[in-house]
């Protein structure tokens, strides 16, 4: 049905696109800017923006130079390439003005005058005011210029086209200040919205790769793995606080929540970087938008255990997980592979606790199952070692089972075997590229 849907969306496109599509005019050609003689505060705001942005991660190829492109970005209609943001006159921005950086930010259009695909997220840039999108072209102009090429899009969907789904879908201008909240939490809504662009994972997107504005933060999918509900749907097992999501936010982890993994990784590792007051703000922000979890703790620095965020209680995981299951493989690989750390938190965060076993989907638990954890370079995180080799599908399929139903406490999921045979799929094509 999805599929037919996107059908019908793409003939609509070219059946309406060309009559509806008015070409922007590209600007002229400018002289190659020098580095950025910005000032030193200005280069160092844009730089903490643009990793609230988590622009690096897009914008760098595997293997590749920081901010140099060349990444695959996959989509339902495609492969899009992201672009060069170092200023090399030729493959980059070197010969982009301020406006048109903005132009691109708020508008979705490119400084050639044509549609930029939405898998670039303009429609959260566009909220982000001209003062800080000054600063991030302060920062991304005083880069050192790299050189690249970028292989050439590879969509079904023609560019000029996108200007049909703008009709539908885009809708531009700054976000106003809601005057019933605080200073704080209307200026975590603005990054979160905005720059950090939550909503691109976290919201579920229709036939026409739109996020479906009437479900927002209700859970995505982000290169493979689940990007868990954010609102009332949130299948956390704690509800979060602000104090538990600013931690988990800025180190990766959270001892009543877990890790980050998968793509949320290296969000962490760019919100590393930034003041915790911004980090802070998105946090009280998202966790307003989880009703569970307001009468968690609202934002205030002293950590205080308050209703919703105490310590985990060690009784609410049995003695042996195991010895309290019906027989089974699951019981036992459990009880091999996984009990000797994760039982009453030896050395591993207590399954109980994992959104992973709570989740609407088996993708995560099967991924970090796979291919387990490893912590980011500088940190002194905790190891996982991966199973992807020791487990057949079989075992795979026997665990998650159990887990889901001993653990999560929930009925079976359906998609298990289709998950594990997507995870193997990823791994085959990790290792070719």
């Amino acid at each position: 049905m999805v599929r037919t849907l996107k059908f019908l969306g793409v003939l609509l496109l070219g059946l309406v696109g060309p009559g509806l599509v008015a070409q922007q005019s590209p600007t002229q050609a400018q002289q190659p800017v020098t580095r950025s003689a910005a000032d030193p505060e200005v280069v160092a705001k844009g730089a903490a923006l643009a990793a609230i942005g988590n622009c690096n991660t897009c914008h760098t190829a595997e293997g590749g130079k920081t901010l140099a492109g060349g990444r695959p970005l996959t989509t339902p209609f495609g492969t899009v390439y992201s672009t060069n943001l170092t200023p090399d006159p030729d493959t980059g921005i070197g010969r982009w003005s301020l406006s048109e950086f903005r132009r691109a930010m708020h508008e979705g259009i490119g400084r050639d005058g044509r549609e930029l695909y939405p898998a670039f997220p303009y429609d959260h840039y566009t909220h982000v005011t001209n003062e800080d999108l000054g600063a991030i072209f302060a920062y991304l102009t005083s880069r050192e210029a790299l050189r690249t090429g970028i292989p050439e899009n590879r969509m079904i969907v023609p560019r000029p086209f996108v200007a049909v789904w703008k009709s539908l879908y885009f809708k531009p201008g700054t976000l106003p200040q809601d005057p019933t909240h605080d200073a704080q939490w209307n200026r975590g809504r603005y990054l979160a919205e905005g720059l950090a662009h939550c909503g691109a994972c976290h919201t579920p997107r229709n036939a026409l790769g739109a996020e479906e504005a009437d479900r927002a933060l209700a859970g995505g999918r982000i290169e493979g793995w689940s990007a868990p509900a954010l609102n009332a749907q949130s299948p956390a097992p704690r509800p979060w606080s602000a104090d538990d999501l600013t931690t988990y936010l800025r180190t990766g982890f959270d001892a009543q929540h877990g890790v980050a993994a998968g793509a949320m990784a290296a969000v962490t590792q760019n919100l590393a970087t930034v003041p915790e007051a911004d980090v802070r703000a998105i946090a009280v922000y998202v966790v307003s938008q989880m009703p569970a979890s307001r009468a968690a703790d609202s934002g205030g620095a002293s950590g205080t255990s308050q209703p919703g965020s105490a310590p985990f209680a060690e009784d609410a995981v049995p003695d042996s997980l195991a010895a309290t299951a019906t027989p089974g493989d699951g019981a036992a690989i459990y009880k091999s592979a996984c009990a000797g750390c994760h039982e009453r938190a030896l050395r591993g965060l207590p399954l109980a606790l994992s959104t992973s076993v709570t989740d609407t989907t088996s993708a995560n638990l099967i991924r970090i199952t796979f291919d387990g954890v490893a912590p980011r370079e500088g940190s002194a995180g905790g190891i996982m070692p991966g199973f992807a080799g020791a487990l057949t599908n079989r075992q795979m399929t026997a665990l998650a089972g159990y887990l889901r139903s001993e653990v999560g406490h929930a009925p079976p999921w359906s998609d298990v075997e289709r998950e594990i045979a997507k995870a193997r799929e990823e791994t085959k094509a990790k290792k070719a590229s």
